[in-house]
């Protein structure tokens, strides 16, 4: 590989295909997030990150999602997972944000109207 090359980063498993999935120019299909969604996505993150509540993320790109997920620590569970599920789109909406716990908390046909759920008025305390 030369300096030139640009790197090609594939979804884990693409070598073979899997029984029964679909398959586009030869290659097998995943949901993913395009670059208006992560420059959304990104933005939210990067908010988060400044005021300490996040310090990482995941993509993970599946055959009938796509997923992004926010931590606390690496080494834990996501505290959040903001999910693209196209087959939903025409019902309740493709994205959804659904806590840890699994409860969902936001869903909808719009992405940046879903991220509003993390736009949390901060309450002061006014001494008189």
């Amino acid at each position: 590989m030369s300096d030139i090359e640009p790197i090609v980063f594939r979804p884990a498993g693409e070598g073979f295909v899997q029984p029964g999935l679909a398959l586009t120019h030869g290659r097998p299909h995943y949901i993913s997030f395009n670059r208006a969604e992560l420059n959304q996505l990104l933005s939210v993150y990067g908010r988060q990150v400044a005021e300490g509540e996040w310090r990482d993320y995941a993509i993970d790109m599946l055959r009938d999602r796509a997923v992004f997920s926010v931590f606390r620590r690496t080494a834990e569970a996501p505290l959040y997972r903001i999910e693209k599920n196209p087959k939903l789109a025409r019902k309740q909406g493709a994205y959804s944000v659904i806590a840890a716990t699994g409860l969902i908390l936001k869903r909808g046909h719009e992405l940046c109207r879903v991220l509003r759920v993390f736009d949390r008025a901060k309450l002061e305390l006014v001494k008189l």
